[in-house]
């Protein structure tokens, strides 16, 4: 399919099914300057335990290398509670439905306004956070003393690659890089171990995946509309006829905390 109008029209018609934004491997995302991944795993062998916050259909966590014998989910996001159940549930992994946090550069300094994770004091050794809102308080409180925390977020200024390719104005929203975020930590009483700043690209084979991915994750440009963007689209697409790749650079920040 390379036809414009074709491509928008999927664009408009094609679902999301669980957090799958591959698009059938047209959107490929090059990976961040550290190995989360490799971390979590590492860490994971030395644990008897294991949250994992915002698993999304559980399609990160099912390809986890090792996970230790109790490991446990939680989203907040009532379609993709199903789905993770379904992938998790044979894999022994209890998915646990949560009402989420705010945003983390909304949340009041104290974090006291946030909703309480169904878990008791002290239940894990290790939580695990990729690209999810928390409260930092909230982690605090089911670690374990000596328990880390480790978390990969998206920075505040994420989306103005994707303003500025559609030539929309792009407002500065309230702050979240890896200061902001350590200071948010130390408050609750976490220890920062480590904190790393990087940045991964989106690359979309064509304009209609570009689309659909705009579509199926508004909060990245809630001004996005096919029919009002349909000359910028238009020109991204020339731009790909005439083989000019269609990528966004995206902010992103790592911690590594422990509880003392």
């Amino acid at each position: 399919m390379s036809d414009f109008d074709d491509l928008l029209r999927e664009a408009q018609q094609r679902p999301l099914t669980g957090w799958d934004l591959s698009c059938d491997g047209r959107i490929v995302t090059t990976p961040a300057p550290w190995q989360f991944e490799a971390e979590v795993d590492r860490l994971a062998r030395r644990s008897p335990d294991l949250l994992d916050m915002g698993t999304g259909g559980g399609e990160w966590l099912s390809q986890l290398p090792h996970r230790p014998a109790r490991t446990v989910a939680t989203e907040g996001w009532a379609p993709n509670v199903g789905i993770a159940r379904e992938r998790l549930a044979p894999l022994g992994i209890e998915v646990v439905e949560v009402e989420g946090a705010d945003d983390n550069a909304l949340q009041a300094d104290d974090g006291s306004a946030q909703p309480r994770l169904p878990f008791g004091d002290a239940s894990f050794h290790l939580v695990v956070n990729r690209h999810e809102s928390f409260a930092a308080r909230e982690v605090q409180r089911i670690l374990m003393p000596g328990g880390h925390f480790l978390t990969q977020q998206v920075a505040s200024d994420f989306n103005a690659g994707f303003h500025a390719l559609l030539g929309l104005p792009w407002t500065e929203p309230p702050r979240w890089q890896l200061d902001t975020a350590t200071a948010q930590l130390a408050r609750a009483g976490l220890r920062v171990l480590q904190g790393e700043e990087g940045a991964e690209r989106l690359r979309f084979a064509d304009v209609g995946a570009f689309a659909w991915y705009l579509l199926q994750v508004p909060y990245v440009c809630p001004d996005f509309r096919i029919d009002t963007c349909r000359a910028a689209l238009a020109r991204l697409h020339a731009r790909i006829a005439q083989g000019e790749p269609l990528e966004v650079r995206q902010a992103l920040f790592r911690l590594v905390a422990m509880r003392p």
